[in-house]
């Protein structure tokens, strides 16, 4: 048998053996450190580090400035505050010496300053030596107003300041060329140049020819010296002061020739204008970076003097006529040998000319255009007694009688371009040239005082031109001349004209009864026939082009924008036609209105016609708007308002037939069925509604439960929708002038059954009309206790009550973004 010892004996025996594992595992261990002490090369000793006594600790720093920088802004700085000690001295201390010591001192320190710096850059001071020579200009000015104030001060100020001038600029530019080292002297001497002659004339009271060409003859030393100096400051310098001076003699010459009451007196300030202009050639020529700008100088101001010239001694009409040809005879440099960026500022300047004429000439554009507007007031009252007459509004006709002229010769000149210019321009000038043609011929009646039928008629044949270009650019390429294709630009630019001119006759023909029936019509066919044969160059188009997409077919696409255009100008030439004709008839305007809303009806059937046609949609929404102006007419006769919506109703129910209008033109019929119905009532002085709409509400619903069992997708609002409306609305409004209680108490009662019914069938339709009007017929019934309520509240109450709705709405607002941000945090932790 087993003998198992006791609990304490067992415990006894396994401390002993723990005992010898942990002996063994000491004796383990040391073994492995002698192991790995025979393995490991031995360290060297690490000598001990004598202590270091503390330094303060210096860090290597950038420096912010260079030694050059420092130095130039000492001598700047000094010479500064020696310029500002000396003009001290001359001018605020000056009598403190006598005249010799004066007169030694100033001249010691000039001669000093002026020698230093032929001295001082041998030592390596050149820096100096600039400071130094600065300083000695300075003092060279203080010379010369201290001898003016000793010696010569009877003089005239104006006078000793050119002479100063032109002595310090004459010193100046011989110490400078001395002392080559120096950048300073030349460059302030070229400078100080520039006032002599100009100061000389005024101090001799010239008159501004002289000081025009005082000016001038300075920028022709100012260009001489920029073309031919050696030193590159003072011909950077010369250049610039060259424009500085030209500029404003070419603007004192210019002013004088536009306001010369004389040939002669234009001819005076003509000659520098030329001489100018002769300059600025000249330094085009030689000067490659002031080509293009001296070019259009000289361009502009040889215009200014040779047109000047003439300018005096005919109208100002014929003055502009004059200042456009000499620009025209600018483009005349094209072939002269010269650079090409003088040919361009040449060429530039002649568009600068032709556009200022242009200018001129669109004033009497406008208001052959506006100008009927101001005669809408007086429609059919009467031939006027010319075109000028007709337009109400007078531009100054004697002084733009030249206008038309004036668009011509800048057309021409941009048809001439249009040869020259690149692919991209090239279709801009020719229908920028489109454009002035048609301005230049609209003009033309009033400029020339014709009679007012001539000008009606010469807008028509404008307006039919403008369409034939229109039409004419987008004609297959088989139906066209050859070499008579037009870009689709012009075709845009002809329609734009055409349309414009077509509005303008419109109002303009409104003078007389049979002036307005003739240029209505006229205008009708030419619209139709344009867009008829716009249409069957499009489908003539897309049937060549086949399954690739043509030229052909691209202009195609473009051209749908033009019969929309043309399509909605025929409907509303239209229904201005049928207006004047009714009123020719003694029409009254209800009975106009009648008459108009054949203009929907005819634009619906040929909308169901075309179907999908790009035409149809836009033709569709013009003549929705006849139907607005058919109402517009008829306002003031209930009745017929009332039957003028029914009709349109009709018509739009009608439109609703197509699958495409369907849910647009369904809404509409109803809404105006509903409103003919109200206006009917209304006009009837009927007081109790019900009995006219319950009728038409009964069958109605019954209709729309026909409809829903058919159509279980179509909507309540489809079927049941107008039915309600039919009953609820009107009822609705009749109740809510009601003082009495028993219509109120129906209607609510119905209206509670009706939203009931909705609710359980979940119908929007129902719920929300229902809902509506029992809500606002349960207002109308308390709106008197409410008002009592209210007033009997204290007038703190109400604000009281908004703010702390608002503070509610805030808070809920703020929890909800914090809501929305912790659910955005815990979706974020997810994986």
């Amino acid at each position: 048998m087993e003998n198992v010892p006791r609990p304490a004996e067992e415990l006894a025996v396994l401390d002993r053996e723990l005992a010898q594992i942990e002996s063994r595992r000491a004796q383990l261990l040391a073994r492995k450190s002698y192991l790995l002490t025979l393995l490991t090369p031995p360290v060297p000793p690490v000598p001990p580090v004598p202590p270091v006594s503390p330094v303060p600790w210096t860090a290597a720093r950038t420096p912010e400035t260079s030694p050059p920088s420092v130095q130039n802004a000492l001598l700047a700085l000094g010479g500064v505050l020696l310029t500002i000690a000396a003009i001290a001295f001359t001018v605020v201390s000056w009598g403190a010496m006598g005249i010799g010591g004066r007169s030694v001192v100033l001249g010691t320190v000039t001669a000093a300053a002026l020698a230093a710096p032929a001295v001082l850059p041998r030592r390596g001071l050149t820096s100096t030596a600039e400071a130094v020579g600065a300083l000695a200009l300075v003092l060279t000015v203080l010379d010369a107003y201290a001898l003016h104030r000793v010696a010569l001060a009877g003089t005239d100020p104006l006078g000793y300041t050119a002479a100063a001038c032109a002595a310090l600029a004459a010193g100046w530019a011989a110490y400078g060329l001395l002392l080559g080292r120096l950048r300073t002297p030349l460059p302030a001497a070229v400078l100080t140049a520039q006032l002599p002659l100009p100061l000389w004339a005024l101090a001799a009271d010239a008159s501004l020819v002289t000081l025009a060409w005082a000016l001038l003859v300075t920028a022709v030393a100012d260009t001489a010296i920029a073309l031919w100096a050696k030193p590159a400051p003072a011909r950077s310098i010369a250049g610039i002061t060259a424009w500085v001076t030209g500029g404003p003699a070419l603007l004192i010459a210019g002013g004088l020739s536009v306001t010369a009451d004389s040939p002669l007196d234009a001819a005076w300030p003509g000659v520098p204008l030329l001489a100018g202009a002769g300059l600025g050639l000249f330094a085009a020529v030689r000067v490659p970076g002031v080509s293009f700008a001296g070019a259009a100088v000289a361009g502009l101001a040889a215009v200014t003097a040779t047109a000047g010239v003439v300018r005096p001694s005919v109208p100002l009409s014929w003055a502009v006529v004059g200042y456009l040809l000499c620009g025209a005879a600018l483009l005349t440099a094209v072939r002269a040998p010269l650079p090409r960026a003088a040919v361009g500022g040449l060429c530039t300047a002649a568009g600068a000319v032709v556009a200022g004429t242009v200018l001129w000439a669109l004033r009497p554009v406008v208001v052959a255009l506006l100008g009927p507007l101001s005669r809408v007031g007086d429609i059919w009252a009467g031939t006027p007694g010319s075109a000028r007459e007709a337009l109400g509004t007078d531009p100054g006709w004697s002084e733009t009688t030249t206008a038309p002229l004036v668009l011509l010769i800048a057309a021409g000149l941009l048809a001439i371009a249009y040869r020259q210019l690149p692919a991209a321009a090239r279709a801009a000038a020719l229908s920028g040239a489109t454009v002035l043609c048609w301005a230049a011929v609209l003009v033309l009646p009033a400029a020339l005082d014709l009679g007012h039928a001539v000008d009606v008629a010469t807008r028509l044949a404008l307006t039919a031109t403008m369409l034939t270009l229109a039409v004419y650019a987008h004609l297959p390429a088989a139906r066209r001349r050859p070499g008579l294709a037009a870009p689709p630009a012009v075709s845009t630019a002809a329609m734009i004209c055409a349309s414009a001119g077509a509005a303008a006759v419109s109002v303009l023909a409104l003078a007389t009864e049979t002036t307005t029936l003739v240029t209505l019509g006229v205008l009708l066919a030419l619209l139709c026939a344009a867009a008829v044969v716009l249409n069957a160059a499009v489908s003539e188009a897309e049937a060549d082009s086949g399954t690739e997409v043509s030229p052909e077919a691209r202009a195609a696409f473009q051209v749908r924008a033009f019969q929309a255009v043309l399509t909605c100008a025929a409907v509303v030439t239209a229904v201005a036609l049928l207006c004047a004709l009714c009123a020719s008839a003694g029409l009254p305007r209800e009975h106009i209105a009648l008459v108009v809303l054949a203009v929907p009806a005819a634009c619906a059937l040929l909308g169901a016609r075309l179907r999908r046609h790009p035409v149809a949609l836009p033709m569709e929404l013009t003549a929705a708007g006849a139907g607005l102006l058919a109402v517009g007419l008829a306002s003031g006769h209930p009745p017929t308002v009332a039957l003028v919506l029914a009709l349109s109703a009709v018509v739009a129910a009608g439109t609703a037939l197509r699958p495409d209008r369907r849910p647009a033109a369904g809404y509409l019929a109803a809404a105006l069925f509903v409103l003919a119905t109200w206006v009917r009532l209304y006009a009837s002085d009927v007081s109790t509604p019900e009995a006219y709409t319950l009728p038409v509400t009964v069958p109605a619903l019954v209709v729309g439960v026909l409809r829903r069992r058919g159509d279980p997708e179509a909507s309540s609002w489809t079927a049941y929708g107008p039915g309600l409306a039919a009953t609820l609305l009107p009822s609705l409004a009749a109740a809510w002038g009601d003082t009495q209680w028993p219509r109120p108490l129906a209607l609510g009662v119905a209206a509670l059954l009706v939203t009931l019914v909705g609710a359980r069938l979940r119908l929007q339709a129902p719920l929300v009309l229902g809902g509506a009007v029992l809500a606002l017929d349960t207002l109308h019934e308390l709106a008197p206790y409410l008002v009592q309520v209210v007033g009997a509240l204290p007038r703190w109450v109400p604000p009281a009550l908004a703010g702390l709705l608002l503070l509610t709405v805030g808070a809920t607002y703020e929890r909800r973004l914090h809501d929305a941000r912790r659910l955005r945090k815990s979706l974020g932790r997810m994986r």
